[in-house]
Formats: C-alpha cells, sequence, structure tokens
C-alpha cells in the first residue's frame, strides 16, 4: 500500500481556543486590558466568546484554564504603542520590550488566567550594515505629496532619504500579481490621514495630469 499524498489545502484563517471559567471576564480583560475588540459572544450565559486584534481571532472557551504550555503569538504593526497601552492598564508584562535576534521587537504579557501572550513586529535591521554611497538626485515633487512624505518619514522614525528608499525598494519587488508594499496596514491609515490632512485631492494616477504652475 502506497502513502497518500497530502493534498494541497488553503488555509484561511486559525483560530488557538483556550479554556477561562469566566467568559464574560476574560472577554472584558481582553479588550479592556489588552486592546482588543469583542468580535461576539455564544450562549446565555456566555460559553465562547471571540475578540479581536486587528483581523486575527481567538476564541475563549468555558472551562478550567490551562496556561502550562501555552504561548499566543501575535505579529503586529506597533508593538512600542500597543505595549505601552496595556502597561497603563496594569498588565503583567512578565518579558520586557526588546529586539530579538531573530528579527522582532517584542515583549511578553501574563493575562488573568496565567497564558502568555507575545506581541512583537517585525524589525528589518537585522543582518550586517550595508556600506553606500547617496547622491544628489535632481528631483521635484507636488507641494502636497512632498509634505505627505516629510510627514510619513517622521511618523515612521525614519529620514526622508530613507523612507523615499524603502519605498522604492518594496515598489521594485514583484509580489503576485503586484509589487510590495513596505507599508502596514496602520502606516496605510496614517497615510490617509496624512494625505487629508494636506488636501491631497487626486488618486494614485494623478500625477500622469499634473501641469506646473505657468505650463499652461
Amino acid at each position: 500500500m502506497t502513502n497518500p499524498v497530502a493534498p494541497q489545502v488553503d488555509c484561511e484563517q486559525q483560530h488557538p481556543s483556550i479554556p477561562v471559567p469566566d467568559v464574560l471576564a476574560a472577554a472584558d480583560f481582553y479588550t479592556t486590558k489588552l486592546g482588543f475588540r469583542l468580535g461576539f459572544t455564544w450562549g446565555e450565559p456566555p460559553t465562547m466568546a471571540g475578540v479581536n486584534l486587528g483581523d486575527v481571532q481567538i476564541f475563549l472557551r468555558q472551562g478550567t484554564p490551562a496556561p502550562q504550555g501555552c504561548t499566543l503569538h501575535f505579529v503586529i504593526g506597533a508593538a512600542d504603542d500597543l505595549c505601552e497601552f496595556q502597561r497603563a492598564r496594569g498588565v503583567e508584562i512578565v518579558e520586557p520590550l526588546g529586539d530579538r535576534p531573530w528579527g522582532f521587537r517584542d515583549y511578553t504579557v501574563r493575562d488573568l488566567h496565567g497564558y502568555h501572550l507575545i506581541f512583537g513586529q517585525r524589525i528589518y535591521n537585522d543582518g550586517p550594515p550595508l556600506l553606500i554611497e547617496r547622491v544628489d538626485v535632481p528631483l521635484r515633487l507636488e507641494r502636497r505629496l512632498a509634505a505627505v512624505l516629510r510627514d510619513l518619514a517622521e511618523y515612521k522614525r525614519m529620514s526622508l532619504s530613507s523612507c523615499v528608499e524603502e519605498t522604492l525598494l518594496h515598489t521594485f519587488t514583484p509580489l503576485g500579481d503586484g509589487v510590495a508594499s513596505p507599508h502596514t496596514k496602520r502606516d496605510l491609515r496614517q497615510i490617509q490621514h496624512l494625505m487629508a490632512t494636506h488636501g491631497i485631492d487626486y488618486d494614485s494616477h494623478g500625477s500622469y495630469r499634473f501641469v506646473e504652475s505657468g505650463e499652461r
């Protein structure tokens, strides 16, 4: 008898599930202390709840807590901000925020039932330094777009040159049917805010119709 070949399976979602003695109390802790959003409760009284962090949902189900050997990992886009939010709400941080050699900036908390949760963001400055030479490039940008770029660089704690280089390198890299993006979902929300702040009223193809003052 030949060994069966594993089928090609696309997995769209994965939901960790942890037992807790009081579903509502656990859901309240996750939403008010850890920054999750309540997705649903099921039963009366509830015996299960779903809490969301971004697009990730975990289940809290009625049962006896079993935190030994159970750690939940979350890849997020703003580890420093979430850590400060949780610290201000009295969450126990058992591993302080720091850069790890495996390319993450993360920290670990303990929830009210002893489960460890690790929240971290990817960092991209791992590896040996790359010796480069920067050159001046004659460049003129639409005024409002330049303002967004300057504010974005400040928001990401980058120099203007580094922000432009990061953006160019990503748009030069194919990804699926498009190109890679250096921006997290949080970055993109901030970019939309900056564009509205600076009055950008054209879309991504607007540059094809740019006409400088005095050219007409």
